[in-house]
């Protein structure tokens, strides 16, 4: 029997089973929005395929009971294990009234969700940055036991809302971690025509924080250097920067194609190493999963996709007025 690294890391069974389902969960929720764009039903998707390990191995590090994410548009992996819902995020793909994360006013990928603190970011990239450091700021001063969590791209990290915030919360020391999901391409151009240096995570020396990469299609990785960094940081030790590699195994969105800038040869490839059957190779491995027990989480997924996407698809839509509620202050 192979090495059983998750009893290393002090996860159950039962733990490692959840962020397989949580993985195959997001895969198929992605799937459907795919098909349901093509069938012009809904606008726009922006792809989380290829990069579930790295984001539910890293909300899974974290308190859900009462630390904030604050996550970049690919990360449904983070906001399903932090309490959203295959029916939310279909709402929010049909742009219905009940979209918790904006009532039907933003692009799919903006998710939020005040209860569960999950803060909704912008369209412009790397905004969720800075508020993180904020809210990092405010549990300092506060002295609230909590830690921030932010996700952006590996072109976002060339962005001036990242520095900004990197130095800030390394000057600080304040309770942050930076997680850059490096899927190698912003868009079209590939991550050796972005950095100058070899990898993001060079780039935490210069704001006095450590710096990891590690693979990101490895949940378990994953989850034990964000579970180092959140460590750290509730002991005051300051922020992190942690690099997760993987690929982008879709278009950049539903808009892009593709075909323009890289091959259908170097996809094969990383679809060879796609993330979800690495890790229910290593449960199969370690004797957690059998077959039988996949078909059933697969075909959970399943049922949970289809019941979420004909409610969203039913929901009524937002009435043309309320386009302007909370946009202006409204007389009492």
């Amino acid at each position: 029997m192979a090495e059983n690294r998750h009893k290393q890391l002090g996860l159950s069974d039962e733990t490692v089973l959840q962020m397989y389902e949580t993985m195959v969960l997001a895969r198929k929720i992605d799937e459907r929005m795919w098909l349901l764009n093509r069938a012009g039903k809904i606008p726009f998707v922006i792809s989380c395929q290829g990069q579930e390990a790295a984001q539910v191995g890293a909300a899974f590090a974290l308190d859900r009971t009462k630390d904030y994410v604050l996550p970049y548009y690919r990360d449904m992996g983070v906001v399903l294990t932090f309490g959203m819902t295959p029916t939310e995020l279909m709402l929010s793909a049909f742009a219905k009234a009940e979209d918790p994360n904006s009532g039907g006013r933003q692009m799919p990928g903006h998710f939020g969700k005040k209860k569960n603190r999950i803060v909704t970011g912008s369209s412009p990239v790397t905004t969720q940055v800075p508020h993180a450091v904020g809210i990092a700021l405010a549990a300092k001063t506060e002295k609230k036991d909590f830690v921030s969590f932010v996700t952006f791209g590996e072109g976002s990290s060339n962005q001036g809302d990242f520095h900004e915030g990197a130095n800030f919360a390394g000057v600080h020391k304040l309770p942050v971690i930076f997680m850059c999901e490096n899927n190698k391409y912003a868009i079209s151009v590939p991550i050796e025509k972005q950095l100058a240096c070899e990898k993001v995570s060079d780039r935490a020396i210069g704001y006095g924080m450590p710096g990891y990469t590690v693979d990101g299609t490895d949940p378990l990785e994953v989850y034990r250097v964000v579970k180092e960094a959140a460590d750290r940081a509730r002991r005051g030790e300051g922020p992190t920067l942690i690099e997760t590699v993987a690929y982008r195994l879709t278009a950049h969105s539903s808009d892009d194609d593709d075909r323009a800038y890289r091959t259908p040869e170097e996809i094969a490839e990383a679809k060879s190493k796609d993330p979800i059957y690495l890790f229910a190779n290593y449960l199969k491995e370690v004797g957690v999963l059998t077959d039988e027990l996949e078909k059933e989480i697969v075909d959970r997924a399943m049922k949970q996709v289809n019941e979420a996407t004909d409610y969203a698809e039913k929901a009524p839509y937002a009435q043309p007025e309320h386009a302007l509620k909370y946009v202006y202050a409204e007389e009492e």
